[in-house]
């Protein structure tokens, strides 16, 4: 393949992944919009579970980076063979996964309630269910990303997101529902998304296997795990916290802030999507490939205008998604903050899946380290924030996030240019041995 035409395929794909991303991303705010028509608290409740449930899929994220790099790389009928029987081990496993998560939500069921204030315990149950679509649905997304059928993808993050949209409109606005009805919908939308996935993988999953080795898979997938969970994490620790100390009647608007700052990660994340299967297709067939470069600049180029226009006109996004509810307009002096804290945040994420494509884990326990000292600098400063007056204690905890992002890329920043490699690292130009029957 050519360069131009290489170029001009990453454009293409790349593109529909954009558009994509951002119609899931517009819907799944939609569903905010809709959302802010439940009482005050309620809205807190629904929108301190959607981050629950994000965080339940920890372990999913480096299950997608995992099929995605290892059906990139099958080029032969055996590693077809190990691809399918992977799958449906790892199906097997990861429901047993959330049957132990459903037991510890069980056994810590009025801790989870007393803290988060949830009012109707059906919300806890529900946000559960999700967490079975947590871990599958990034299975069957990364087999796609990993064939780099993006049409495919970018069509079931479209029916993940308006799935979603018209279930909660219809339980929220229709039937009167709350947090709870706001989370029903988000099941039906997820699982919609994994029944349309699954047939489109079908000849992938459902085809003859081949025997299947859980320790050197183990080893390839903890740091895809341990990488981007510590991202996730410091994206949502921050909501957690704040539902857990500040008022249930004042804990929406700051959660309104950080809307605004997850919907530019959404409209600025998909090319990385892109760029991680042609990164390890390249590396795999000792080609070279700008894949990193040029989503590095588009995703700066996009990430970066959305956070002008945020710092210029901090109202105008909180006036589009909340204009059900005007008086979430008093989130405006954070949304400069989350909006550049995101900014950092996913061009960290271009860099970690450049070295996670490369083999390079050596990131990976600083990754860890960081998330934890995040964590423990929220908590660290609890007492202090609950002494402040609420908009205060909101823009503190902000900067505190807005001054970890900016570590965050420094760090990753480092690791990709800085950094000598080590000989335990894999070569840019290798990847990783697949696991073997």
């Amino acid at each position: 393949m050519s360069v131009s035409s290489g170029m001009a395929s990453f454009f293409r794909q790349g593109s529909w992944m954009v558009v994509a991303t951002v119609g899931s991303g517009v819907f799944m705010s939609a569903v905010h919009v809709v959302a802010a028509s439940m009482a005050k608290a309620e809205y807190g409740v629904f929108f301190t579970l959607l981050r629950v449930f994000l965080l339940m899929g920890i372990p999913a994220l480096g299950l997608q980076t995992v099929f995605a790099q290892q059906a990139a790389a099958a080029h032969t009928e055996t590693q077809d063979r190990e691809l399918a029987q992977t799958t449906r081990s790892v199906l097997r496993v990861t429901f047993l996964v959330w049957l132990g998560m459903a037991a510890a939500a069980a056994a810590s069921s009025q801790v989870l309630l007393r803290q988060l204030k949830i009012g109707n315990p059906i919300a806890l149950w529900l946000t559960v269910g999700l967490g079975l679509s947590a871990l599958w649905l990034p299975v069957l997304k990364g087999l796609l990303q990993g064939r780099q059928a993006f049409t495919g993808l970018g069509g079931v993050m479209i029916l993940d997101g308006v799935g979603r949209f018209l279930a909660v409109a219809v339980i929220v606005l229709g039937l009167g529902g709350q947090a709870a009805g706001g989370l029903l919908g988000a099941l039906v939308g997820q699982w919609l998304a994994i029944l349309v996935a699954a047939w489109l993988t079908r000849h992938w999953w459902r085809g003859a296997g081949a025997p299947f080795l859980w320790r050197p898979w183990l080893r390839r997938v903890v740091p895809l795990t341990l990488g981007p969970g510590a991202v996730l994490v410091m994206c949502n620790a921050d909501i957690l916290m704040v539902q857990a100390v500040f008022p249930e009647q004042q804990t929406p608007y700051y959660m309104a802030g950080a809307m605004v700052g997850f919907a530019l990660v959404q409209f600025a994340t998909p090319l990385a999507a892109v760029m991680f299967p042609k990164l390890v297709r390249s590396r795999a067939r000792a080609e070279r490939s700008d894949a990193m470069q040029w989503t590095l600049i588009s995703t700066f180029a996009m990430g970066a205008l959305a956070a002008i226009g945020s710092t210029l006109l901090p109202e105008l996004p909180l006036r589009v998604l909340y204009f059900r509810n005007p008086d979430f307009v008093q989130a405006a002096p954070l949304v400069p903050w989350f909006a550049w804290a995101m900014l950092m945040v996913t061009l960290a994420n271009v860099l970690i899946n450049n070295l996670l494509a490369a083999g390079r884990y050596r990131v990976v326990p600083w990754l860890a380290l960081l998330a934890g000292a995040y964590v423990a600098a929220l908590l660290g400063c609890r007492g202090y924030l609950a002494q402040l007056e609420t908009a205060a204690a909101f823009g503190a905890v902000v900067r505190i996030l807005t001054g970890f992002s900016a570590l965050l890329f420094a760090m990753v920043a480092w690791f990709t240019w800085g950094c000598p490699r080590a000989a335990s690292d894999h070569r840019s130009d290798e990847l990783p041995a697949l696991p073997r029957g």
